[in-house]
């Protein structure tokens, strides 16, 4: 059993679809959002306290942070619709990179790594970015959108893995796993 150090809804349905049995444990961690962090360094932060916030020994734990960077400047969750609005606006018709943190944290080991994944959005009119907002995706969402939602109808393609931009980076995490507890979760 994992323990999932996150409240994601996102993060749960990935392990179920994945098969992987878990528990969902609130982290005792206090998340930075800086604007001008390194992206990568941040996720990784941010992955790590989660995990380490609820780790005992005899736990396997799971902590993942995801954020949206473009031209060095992160867009994490935005705090209301103008903000929304806005991160839609600067990744409209743009690549963008959704980075994840994630760590694996059992007896006797720390995993910490990340994954990348591009993600292009096609040119949107500010219209499309109204009636996108007005569907209320955007809360509580790094880069203002939810690819597994409607937010699909404004990527034009992404390189790499998918469930990475839902919220996990699934395939990250299968190859952990079996490298850490061959045969105990994933395709056993």
């Amino acid at each position: 059993m994992i323990l999932l150090a996150s409240t994601s809804l996102q993060r749960t349905a990935i392990l179920r679809q994945l098969g992987i049995p878990h528990e969902v444990v609130v982290p005792d961690y206090e998340e930075d959002d800086r604007h001008d962090a390194d992206p990568v360094e941040l996720v990784r932060e941010h992955a790590l306290g989660k995990a380490r916030s609820v780790w005992t020994p005899g736990t396997l734990v799971l902590g993942v942070d995801t954020t949206v960077a473009l031209d060095g400047r992160i867009y994490a969750k935005p705090a209301d619709r103008a903000d929304a609005a806005a991160m839609l606006g600067a990744l409209e018709g743009r690549t963008h990179e959704v980075v994840s943190g994630l760590c694996l944290i059992g007896d006797g080991f720390e995993e910490l790594h990340h994954d990348v994944t591009r993600v292009t959005f096609r040119a949107l009119t500010p219209a499309q970015i109204d009636a996108y907002l007005d569907a209320q995706e955007w809360e509580g969402r790094a880069g203002a959108y939810a690819i597994q939602g409607r937010g699909a109808v404004v990527v034009e393609r992404i390189e790499g893995d998918y469930l990475n931009v839902v919220g996990l980076p699934a395939a990250l995490l299968v190859r952990l796993l079996a490298e850490r507890l061959p045969g105990a979760y994933v395709l056993a």
